[in-house]
């Protein structure tokens, strides 16, 4: 096993996670609590923009938690860290985007920490499942998500059976944006972070605090508070030179350039 169970790497404002754990690439409290601590630094740094979640290895994404370090003493209930199991799942104000690259079995946690992200990118090779039932617990966070992301009957199939799915399944149900080969999924995600990169952050961060506070609100009250500049991010975008930027760019026939202020 490597020394640090995370490997970071950096290209301008975009951060590459990758989750290195052999052999399954599971979770345990301190690989959590680590996770946490590196998510809350990529929210905080006004320089970075994009994040990319990955894990090293051809077999798996992230088999979730990890049930031999559980085992040996690691308490389920335990102090998981910043921002719960895997630092991302509860961490608050997350509003820059951050993708997912899924290559092999992503199951469990593994597949509550995918849905975590913003956008899920897979190979060929990647499945899913979400198992718990078969262990007589409750995919907790899955249970919460799943049925909001598609539709209903299907979530409660995949949660009641804890069935095995393929990435084209995930793909026709929404929860995958694209399939490559197994080769070319670590540079698709790069290429995704990297147009996103290129687009306006006080946009992608007003559009991540809208749909996550508007979540369980009535439209016409979530409306009102996104006119009314009730939210934050959004009363900065009002008030920004971006928003300029964005008019005189269209007006001026050019590419905007964005600062993020």
């Amino acid at each position: 096993m490597t020394d640090s169970p995370l490997a970071i790497r950096r290209e301008g404002r975009i951060l590459e996670i990758t989750l290195n754990r052999p052999k399954a690439n599971a979770i345990d409290l301190s690989t959590s609590r680590l996770m946490g601590e590196t998510f809350m630094e990529f929210r905080d740094s006004p320089e970075m923009r994009v994040a990319i979640l990955r894990a090293e290895g051809e077999k798996f994404f992230s088999a979730g938690w990890d049930l031999k370090a559980a085992a040996g003493g690691d308490d389920v209930d335990g102090d998981y860290g910043i921002g719960g199991f895997g630092g991302l799942q509860e961490l608050g104000n997350m509003n820059k985007p951050v993708l997912c690259a899924v290559n092999g079995i992503c199951c469990g946690g593994g597949l509550e920490l995918a849905l975590s992200c913003d956008l899920i990118l897979a190979s060929e090779t990647a499945t899913f499942a979400l198992p718990e039932i078969h262990s007589g617990t409750v995919a907790d966070a899955a249970s919460i998500k799943l049925p909001k992301r598609i539709p209903y009957h299907v979530a409660m199939d995949l949660l009641l059976t804890g069935r095995w799915f393929d990435a084209e399944e995930a793909k026709q149900w929404g929860l995958v944006k694209e399939i490559t080969t197994p080769e070319n999924l670590r540079e698709a995600a790069w290429e995704l972070a990297r147009l996103l990169d290129s687009g306006p952050p006080l946009v992608h961060a007003a559009i991540k605090e809208v749909v996550r506070e508007s979540e369980n609100m009535r439209f016409q009250d979530a409306l009102n508070r996104v006119t009314k500049r009730q939210m934050p991010t959004v009363d900065r975008l009002y008030s920004s030179e971006d928003q300029l930027e964005g008019a005189r760019a269209f007006a001026e026939k050019r590419p905007p350039v964005w600062k993020g202020k």
